[in-house]
């Protein structure tokens, strides 16, 4: 009886091995860690256009509920952009709301697309769903990542078979104030 019991404890560390949470959950939490701060981005690739050349670009992690997160991408003046990340059992949703001042829905908004495995621990994908390539076809073949550590969020876009890409990345150890709110929200 005696050698079963030491066994058994010998075993205990195995057996009672608790399950590590999937790569997307911990993405998720440590995204919700931002929640209430806002920071500054600096562009790295494809922001040489006139939509955000010479532009101050700020996200504000404004709205953490348990499934939901949304944080408005500010560029410049524009505040018609706001991501929208969703928790879907063990993977992330990627939305892109966009709205006119006056609060109304662009009428090309909420693309994007789901996480297609748990991916990793600090960096996510999403490549473009049906509903996306039906909206904007030429988006058909986009993929969009974040990457989140404890120094940078960056949101990144490439329209795979195109040289298309598009890099920002945002400073998380200098969070700044600022006291805008996006467009539609009160």
């Amino acid at each position: 009886m005696k050698q079963i019991i030491l066994i058994l404890l010998s075993l205990a560390p195995f057996l009672c091995k608790s399950q590590e949470k999937p790569n997307s959950l911990v993405f998720w939490e440590n995204l919700k860690k931002q929640c209430g701060k806002s920071y500054e981005g600096t562009p790295i690739a494809g922001a040489d256009n006139d939509t955000f050349k010479n532009k101050r670009l700020v996200m504000q992690v404004i709205s953490c509920q348990e499934n939901v997160i949304k944080i408005p991408f500010y560029v410049g003046e524009d505040k018609s952009r706001t991501w929208v990340f969703t928790l879907k059992g063990d993977k992330i949703e990627l939305k892109h709301d966009h709205r006119h001042e006056n609060g109304e829905p662009d009428k090309v908004t909420m693309y994007g697309g789901t996480s297609s495995n748990i991916g990793q621990a600090g960096l996510q994908m999403f490549p473009a769903d049906d509903e996306t390539a039906k909206m904007l076809p030429l988006a058909a073949t986009n993929v969009w990542w974040v990457e989140l550590n404890d120094d940078f969020f960056s949101y990144n876009l490439r329209r795979i078979g195109s040289d298309r890409l598009f890099t920002v990345k945002f400073d998380l150890k200098n969070p700044i104030q600022i006291n805008w709110k996006p467009w539609g929200w009160k």
